[in-house]
Formats: structure tokens, sequence, C-alpha cells
């Protein structure tokens, strides 16, 4: 290989840029609109525009990828996580080109990402299960019925995705439908397909993966544990490894499992076996993500592998630079600096990155894909960030991790850092003597009185230079022009006076806000419908994840934003009088 192009945005980006410098291959990336002048953007070697807005117009787009490799010359591509990185297609296009596919191969993609075919692969190695359907459902009725025979909680997931997506634990029958409605939809937007299927679910389960590195010389090697339990809505927000509080026999039977499964089906690359564990101590596959994780730090610090590096050499051909387990060196965390407001239930916050100031110091390593003076966009997920600490025991990890996150300062858009502060001075997550979180503590046992965001004003700039960035001829240009001339372009477009300020408008109290800002999914009402206080009346989708927007007060609803719409945080989609 000697130019990899990067087949996705954000901090994953930035991270394979930094390894195909370190690796000795140039970068391209690729970038939507309001990506222009994202960090990812701005690092590579070269940057091409892929002319769009939405996932499906630009990171999802098979043939404008292909174009841009052909374009620049390119002869491998890095699809990092999310998006086309577990599409089975994809690798195959990559591959017809003519083009190195930087993962796992094709077959072992579409084998182990349906997961239905993945659980036959596990039960023919031995691996522990719970009961599930034979195949995807065919639709909520199919549910309904294996829940009334297997008894509920259930979980309905998607079956070509992963990450949480597409994703809905049943704990009640009259809701069954409608869950399985809603991940059907979430697994389109997020992967293109709908089909899922359904399983029983653990209760109260940590959530323990293997990662794997396998190469093509017949070496699959499990380099740890992690524990990713802490999680919002099926999305991780804390990682750590090795997992803490596993016996001996737990940890052997995973690691055993992950290297049998992945040898089964045939694996190249980096990835996941994911299993959950009962308080019990069942033990259940759950997934194998066939990708790079966003979590993979954790593994690298107490592993001394980096899995990036590691991808670009076996792509290359050549062995794995490790082929036994290794014994992990200390222990380290993994914060996912998310755009999300704590305090509103973590909605999704897009917008200017004003101060981004993380920490650092012994111990402390931050990937990030912001800047200060970045835009999170709400089109694409809300992870700004990464922060990642090591220490010698898991104690001092958990001593460093409360000194960086008390250092790291983010302005202008709302963070997860005051979760993150608060779960590391709970005994439920540090206690040296036992761990009580599960993958539903948020939800159940975190008693959230964190307060809500409070943005910060647009500071002043004096500067006398303004940089930006252009596009020409489709690919990314930097440019910088005065200040004053940008200054004296506003006044003449302006007719040369400042706009009066806005009168405050008083708030309506019938009015429905949007909540975020994003895409009007589907209304559960119909115009004229009485309504109580609570009810769901909509459901809206953002950064990839779908929310639902429930009535203010009782009264008769009129609707006034139709299915579909995108609309902007705070624009009235209804009132209720």
């Amino acid at each position: 290989m000697k130019k990899v192009l990067i087949a996705n945005r954000g901090e994953i980006a930035v991270r394979i840029v930094r390894a195909c410098a370190d690796y000795g291959v140039k970068s391209v990336a690729v970038y939507a609109d309001a990506d222009l002048d994202a960090l990812h953007a701005r690092m590579a070697d070269e940057a091409y525009g892929l002319e769009g807005q939405r996932p499906a117009d630009t990171y999802l787009n098979i043939d404008k990828l292909l174009a841009v490799a052909a374009r620049s010359g390119a002869d491998a591509v890095h699809p990092g996580y999310g998006f086309l990185s577990e599409n089975a297609g994809f690798a195959r296009a990559v591959i017809g080109a003519g083009l190195t596919w930087i993962g796992p191969p094709p077959a072992a993609i579409a084998a182990l990402g349906d997961k239905v075919q993945a659980r036959t692969i596990a039960l023919e190695v031995g691996a522990p299960l719970v009961a599930g359907t034979p195949g995807p459902v065919e639709g909520a009725a199919e549910v309904l019925a294996f829940a009334e025979q297997h008894g509920l909680p259930i979980i309905i997931k998607a079956a070509f995705g992963g990450g949480g997506r597409g994703m809905k634990i049943a704990w009640r029958m009259d809701e069954v439908a409608d869950l399985y409605e809603s991940a059907s939809r979430e697994a389109v937007t997020a992967f293109g397909r709908g089909e899922c299927f359904v399983e029983q679910f653990l209760d109260r389960p940590r959530h323990i993966e293997a990662q794997v590195i396998a190469d093509t010389h017949g070496h699959v090697v499990v380099l740890g544990t992690r524990d990713c339990s802490l999680q919002r809505r099926n999305q991780k927000l804390v990682e750590e490894a090795p997992a803490p509080f596993l016996s001996d026999a737990q940890r052997e039977r995973i690691h055993q499992s992950a290297r049998a499964i992945c040898a089964k089906a045939g694996y190249v690359s980096a990835g996941t076996v994911e299993f959950l564990l009962s308080p019990s101590g069942t033990i259940s596959f759950l997934e194998v993500n066939t990708r790079l994780q966003v979590e993979h730090p954790v593994t690298e610090e107490t592993s001394g592998i980096d899995l990036v590096v590691e991808q670009l050499r076996v792509a290359d051909g050549l062995p794995l630079s490790i082929t036994d387990t290794p014994v992990p060196r200390g222990h380290a965390f993994e914060f996912r600096i998310n755009a999300e407001d704590v305090g509103r239930g973590f909605l999704p916050t897009p917008g200017l990155v004003r101060v981004f100031e993380p920490p650092s110091g012994p111990g402390v390593r931050v990937d990030s894909g912001v800047l200060s003076g970045s835009t999170v966009p709400g089109s694409f997920d809300s992870l700004m960030a990464k922060l990642i600490v090591t220490g010698a025991t898991r104690a001092q990890a958990i001593a460093r991790a409360r000194r960086a996150l008390e250092e790291f300062r983010i302005e202008g858009v709302a963070s997860v850092l005051p979760f993150h502060r608060a779960v590391m001075a709970h005994p439920d997550f540090t206690s040296a003597d036992e761990f009580k979180v599960h993958t539903r503590w948020i939800e159940t046992d975190f008693a959230n009185s964190l307060a809500a965001a409070v943005r910060s004003e647009p500071p002043a700039s004096d500067a006398a230079l303004v940089r930006t960035a252009v596009e020409i001829d489709g690919r990314r240009m930097a440019l910088g022009l005065p200040a004053e001339l940008l200054r004296g372009l506003q006044s003449v477009a302006g007719g040369g006076a400042s706009p009066a300020p806005a009168a405050p408008v008083e708030a309506d109290p019938a009015a429905v806000a949007a909540p975020i800002a994003g895409s009007l999914q589907a209304w559960k009402v119909a115009d004229g419908d009485t309504v109580a206080q609570g009810d769901t009346i909509a459901t809206m989708e953002a950064m990839k994840m779908e929310m639902q927007v429930t009535a203010h007060r009782a009264g008769r609803i009129a609707l006034k934003a139709e299915r579909g719409a995108h609309v902007a945080a705070g624009v009235v989609i209804a009132t209720i009088a």
C-alpha cells in the first residue's frame, strides 16, 4: 500500500490518518459539506468533497467513495467504524476495483454481520448462548409470539448492524409492537436494512468483549477483554480494559469462545466478539463486530499493540507482530466525549465548539475529531473525542481519570463530561470490592440530578486574518482572508447598518418545541387528537439516534410539521390547546 482512502469522518478518521503517517503511507480524507473544515479533512495528505449533507449521500455512497479513490490514486481503503465498515458489499466493491480492503474478507463480514448466522457459528464452536429466533422475524406478531413462548424481557436487534443502533428492549407486552417498528426504522437509517431478530434478554447484565486480531498466515490472537457495561440507549459511554471482576474461568471461556468463533469464520484483521454476563455468572454470546471498535484504545494501552497499524500490516500481507495473548500491562479507561446534554436526558447538541481544551499529563491520551472552532454537525454521530486514561492499577487509573476529567474544558456545545465526573465518584463503578454497574444502570440506578447545560455566548473576534477552507474542483484547500475585508463585505451586504436586535418573544404555553435539531420520523397521534400530559406524540431522529417527543400538557393537539421534515431545535412542531 502507498495511499489509503479513509471512508469515514471525525475522530476515527483522524486516528487512521495518524496511523498511516506512522506506517509510512499517504492518507486521503473525504468529507460531507458540513465537514469541509473538519479536523480529519485538515490533517490528511489530501481531502475530497462528497457533495452532500446526509450520510446516504456522502459516507454511505459507495460510488462516490470509489470515484474519489480512483481520482486520488489511492490503492487501499480503510472504513473505520460505523457507516460502511461492516458492509460486505462495500468490501467486495473495493476489492473489485483493484484496491486493498483494510478489514475482514467479505465472506466473514457477511457471515458474522448476519447476527442469525453468527449465532449458528457460535453454537457450532460451543460458545454459550441464550434462546433466540432462528432467523429475522417477519413482523411484530412474530415478536409477540416469541415473547409469549419465552417470557419477558426480550431484546429486538437489527440483524445487519451493530453499535447499539436498531436495538430495543421490551419489558411489557403492550410495547413490543411499537419497539419492533422503532428498531426496524433505526436499522434502516443506520444500516440501510430493517430486518430484526429477537433474543431473551438477560436482566442487569454486564457487557464484556474480547478484542481479536487475525492475519492471513493462520494466526488468530485475542488481545484481551474489555468491560463496556456503562451505556445509555444501548450506546457505550465508558469502557475499560482488562474487564474487572472476572474469574480466571470466565476470562478463559470468553477468550476461547472469541478465538474459536473468528477461526471458524475465517476471520482476518481486527474484530470484537461481544458477550453478556448475568449477575449469576451466566455468559451468553452477543455478536461479532467485524471492524475496529470505538473503544480499541484501551486495548492498545494495556496490550502495547497499535491496532490500526496492525490492520495496515495485515492488509499488506504481513504476519501479526504478536502471536499469543499478552499479559495486560496496567489498566485503562476510555470516556466517550459526546456532544450531548446530560441534564436533558443525553439529548444531542450539535453546534460550534467554542472552546476545546483537553487534559494531558501522565497516563492521559486524547483521540479527538474536533478543536476549538470546530462544528459538530447534526447529521452525524455526537462523538467529539475520546479520553483514554491508563494507570499501573485500576485504582491509579481511577485517580488519574478524576484529575483528567476535571482538567477537560469544553464550551459552546453541551458535553457528557459532567456525567463522567459523577461516575468516577460513584461507588457502584469505582469500588475496589464489587462492580454494580450493568447495561441499564444509567436508566435504573443512576440518579441523574445533573443540571442542563448552559451554552456560552460567542466571543468577539479580533483576528487580523480569518482562515477558512474552500473547495476547488472537488478538493479541499486552505484559504486565509483579511478580517477587515470580510467585515467590509458583511457591511455592504447588510446595507451598511447593523441589524436591530430582535424583540424578545414570549413563549407560547401551547407550543411543542422540537427538543433537538433532527428529522421528524413519525407522528404517534393524528391532528386534532386529545392527548394527556406525558403521552408520546412523535419520534425524532438526530445523530443516528431515535428519541421520543412527549406532550408537556393535556389538551387537543394541532400538528405543525410534516412527517419526514428536518427541523431545528426549538421549532414549534405542534400546539396543544
